[in-house]
């Protein structure tokens, strides 16, 4: 296994981000032009936050999650590529984490079942506590 390997999930991750990022900007745009609210309106500090419906801070929700463990995420990723650690355990357990994340953002911003969305976020954590415990065994040999 190449040590490169380790990024299609790393971008993967990224590209999800993206991907958030603009679902987020369209429900916003929609949702802004649908009501007709004014610049001087939405410059208000939480205005927009506390009149969106679900389906428009949902994808904004989401985004924010996306800065929280996934920055861990990316920290263990360049990590075990300057280390030279990469091998098919990480890169099978960082897939785990993307496919878990991925399928948590899509809940998170469609119809958002909020327990299937805590298993999913659990499980993708779950890969990235697995990766850390991990890389931080053998980088202190035990």
């Amino acid at each position: 296994m190449t040590q490169d390997a380790i990024f299609s999930p790393f971008f993967a991750t990224v590209f999800l981000t993206l991907i958030v990022w603009v679902y987020m900007y369209i429900r916003r745009i929609s949702f802004i032009t649908s009501r007709k609210l004014s610049q001087k309106e939405l410059a208000v500090p939480g205005t927009l936050a506390q009149i969106s419906p679900p389906n428009v801070s949902n994808p904004s929700d989401n985004l924010k999650n996306l800065f929280e463990i996934p920055i861990i995420f990316y920290a263990l990723i360049l990590y075990l590529f300057i280390t030279n650690q990469v091998d098919a355990v990480y890169v099978n357990a960082a897939w785990v984490f993307v496919v878990f994340r991925a399928l948590h953002s899509a809940v998170h911003c469609t119809f958002n079942l909020i327990i299937l969305r805590f298993y999913l976020y659990l499980f993708s954590t779950l890969a990235v506590w697995f990766i850390a415990l991990r890389a931080a065994l053998i980088h202190f040999g035990t």
